[in-house]
């Protein structure tokens, strides 16, 4: 049942600290998180920096944020799994191995946006 206490503002700011501890917990537990919290801090003020458009730019950053949408999923996915138990289950194995794979997907589509921008801006652009 909702609680009804919970509305407006007080339902965002509640939302607010939720979205922040899952922000922490997956960078502290997390080494992947992590790595492309590094990556971004390189490529996005890249994406700023460099002289190209403003569709390549916008598609260079999101296709960044992307990939640690998808991964921040992953996990969330991976730490459901985990909580229902340690023993190997066919099905378990599959939602982790769908959540890695989306992930790579997602890795993938950003470095064919990058590469895809980069060539258009300097080499035929």
């Amino acid at each position: 049942m909702k609680n009804p206490e919970k509305k407006g503002f007080k339902r965002l700011i509640n939302a607010s600290i939720y979205s922040s501890q899952g922000l922490a917990a997956a960078f502290k537990n997390e080494a992947a998180f992590r790595q492309e919290v590094l990556a971004a801090i390189v490529m996005l003020p890249l994406a700023f920096w460099l002289d190209i458009d403003s569709t390549h730019r916008m598609l260079m950053v999101s296709s960044v944020l992307l990939v640690m949408i998808v991964e921040l999923l992953n996990t969330a996915v991976e730490s459901v799994v985990d909580r229902i138990g340690p023993e190997f289950h066919e099905l378990a194995g599959r939602a982790k191995d769908t959540g890695s794979a989306a992930v790579l997907i997602a890795m993938l589509l950003a470095g064919y946006v990058w590469c895809e921008a980069l060539y258009s801006a300097y080499l035929i652009g």
